[in-house]
Parts: C-alpha cells; sequence; structure tokens
C-alpha cells in the first residue's frame, strides 16, 4: 500500500470500528477522504475480508437500535435500510430479530401518543394519533385497530 492508501485504510478502519456501517456508508466515506474507485474497491474488499464490514451485522444492529430507540416501525426501518442498499433477504433477517419487542415497542409507543393527545374531538384524535404512528413507519392496519382498542377503552 502507498502512502496515502495506507492513511486512507487507518482512517477507514477507525470509521468502521467506531460503529456498524454498511458499504454504502463507507463508499461514502471514501470519497469524502478523496479515495479513487480503484483504492475504493480495494479498501472495501479489504475491510470485508477483516470483518470491519458486515451487512447482516450492520442491518441487524440499526434494526434493533432504531426499534428500541428511535420507536421506528418495520416500514420506515425497511426504507432505511433499501435506501442504503442493503438486499431484501438481509432485511427480512434483521427485521425477524426484531420481532419479539416491536408488538411492545409498538404499544407502548401508541398509548403513551394517544394519552399525550390533548385533542378532545375523538375524530381529530384519532387522526392525530394515525398519522403520528404511521411516520413512524408502523403498519397501518396495527396502527388502526390498536388506536380503535384504545377508543374503546378509554
Amino acid at each position: 500500500m502507498n502512502p496515502i492508501t495506507s492513511e486512507i485504510w487507518q482512517k477507514i478502519t477507525r470509521f468502521c470500528a467506531y460503529q456498524e456501517r454498511c458499504h454504502f456508508d463507507v463508499k461514502i466515506k471514501l470519497r469524502e477522504l478523496g479515495a479513487t474507485v480503484e483504492v475504493q474497491d480495494e479498501i472495501l474488499v479489504k475491510l470485508i475480508a477483516e470483518n470491519y464490514l458486515n451487512e447482516e451485522r450492520f442491518a441487524r444492529s440499526f434494526a434493533r437500535g432504531k426499534s428500541r430507540i428511535k420507536s421506528w416501525g418495520k416500514n420506515k426501518i425497511t426504507a432505511e435500510l433499501k435506501q442504503r442498499g442493503i438486499s431484501q433477504t438481509v432485511i427480512n433477517l434483521a427485521l425477524a430479530e426484531i420481532e419479539q419487542e416491536y408488538r411492545e415497542n409498538f404499544e407502548k409507543t401508541a398509548t403513551k401518543i394517544f394519552e399525550q393527545t390533548t385533542e378532545k374531538n375523538v375524530l381529530k384524535k384519532r387522526k392525530k394519533c394515525c398519522d403520528y404512528l404511521l411516520r413512524r413507519g408502523y403498519e397501518s392496519d396495527l396502527v388502526y385497530e390498536f388506536i380503535t382498542k384504545l377508543e374503546k377503552g378509554n
């Protein structure tokens, strides 16, 4: 490796070691660092070989984090992963991993937003709650079913 490539290698390994990254993020970072296409390809291959980069590991970590911390739904997680060039097979594996706690997180988020919405008109309150949950990426059938259940309970 020449000195410039060696310097880029050090920076990119630190970048990958800091948190899980996908190929898309690494390519952007390599472009920012001024790496040529050939150098980018060489570094990507080496990162994968040395296990700095792993798309499946990234997708699982991403899905867990967004579900737990940001309370994102499956639709939003899927869209974000697709935007980063992750394959549907890997996305399905990541979503399967969060399946167990997904419903619990959804119900907690939905209940919280329903209780915090101060709208007096029942239809407007339902719309505000449903819109919020749909923007978070939750599935529409899940949202409407649970909001109806919450309305009957209150």
